[in-house]
């Protein structure tokens, strides 16, 4: 690494961090350029350790001596900047004191992936980033094997969705499926039983499924408001509903992932 400090906000040396708005980043900056942006020196560390390499480091001087070591093997920029620069450059207040700019690695075949797992989670079209980033970090906790992202669903390497998962996006697997049904045919393939997780009459009750789990099992769970669309739901062997008080009648995604996942936890530790 090489330590410069920034003069100017507007140079092009920092122009991967510049305008880091939801919208900038989600429709062009990072897609077009191969990038995303990872925030805090915890989140930079664990990018590294999962092998993503970085293109260049941002942050104010006091978070060096922690990331010094973790970016010593890399012939990368290191810029140095005060709170008010950083602001400048981004349009936001960076709280965490640390940005770096890495290079997206490539994403897994699907079939590959589903290979060597048993109970995966696929997300279909959740475009909130923080639900998508707490999924994962439930994932991670909880113990499914990888997630599996529709065409349309949020980017997990978005600022955001990195930032919420504290990291634990790079170290679940996960990569894209193709729409359905074609997705239904790789996960039926690989020997899954899919259960997507909605409202419905002939719905069964998470405390069924997760009493006596198939051998491998793919979880669907769908955007708030709209929930999952009319191809997911026949796509799926069974729908399952997490049981309710107080005639509330569904959680937030992200809430009803960690209940799910902790129901089958449970259960693996039982040893049932």
């Amino acid at each position: 690494m090489h330590i410069e400090r920034v003069r100017d906000a507007a140079s092009d040396s920092v122009a991967d961090y510049a305008r880091l708005t939801d919208v900038a980043l989600r429709s062009a900056h990072e897609p077009e350029h191969g990038l995303y942006i990872a925030e805090s020196a915890k989140v930079i560390r664990r990018a590294i350790g999962a092998g993503h390499r970085p293109r260049s480091v941002l942050m104010e001087e006091k978070w060096l001596p922690g990331l010094e070591s973790a970016l010593a093997p890399f012939d990368v920029p290191v810029h140095l900047a005060d709170a008010d620069q950083l602001e400048a450059i981004t349009g936001y207040r960076v709280h965490r004191g640390a940005l770096a700019a890495f290079e997206r690695p490539d994403l897994p075949d699907p079939v590959e992936l589903l290979a060597g797992a048993r109970r995966v989670v696929v997300l279909e079209d959740i475009v909130d980033h923080t639900n998508v980033g707490a999924i994962f970090r439930s994932v991670a906790a909880l113990g499914a094997d990888a997630v599996l992202v529709s065409p349309r669903c949020a980017d997990p390497l978005y600022r955001r969705s990195v930032r919420v998962s504290m990291g634990t996006v790079f170290q679940v697997p996960w990569t894209r499926l193709p729409d359905w049904p074609e997705a239904a045919r790789m996960l039926r393939g690989a020997g899954f039983e899919v259960a997507a997780l909605a409202l419905a009459d002939d719905a069964i009750s998470l405390r069924e499924l997760a009493a006596a789990p198939p051998e491998r099992l793919a979880l669907v769970f769908g955007a708030e408001g709209d929930g999952l669309s009319t191809y997911a739901l026949e796509a799926a062997d069974r729908v399952v509903t997490i049981p309710m008080r107080h005639g509330v009648d569904s959680l937030n995604v992200a809430a009803a992932a960690a209940v799910v996942l902790y129901a089958f936890a449970v259960d693996a530790e039982s040893g049932s």
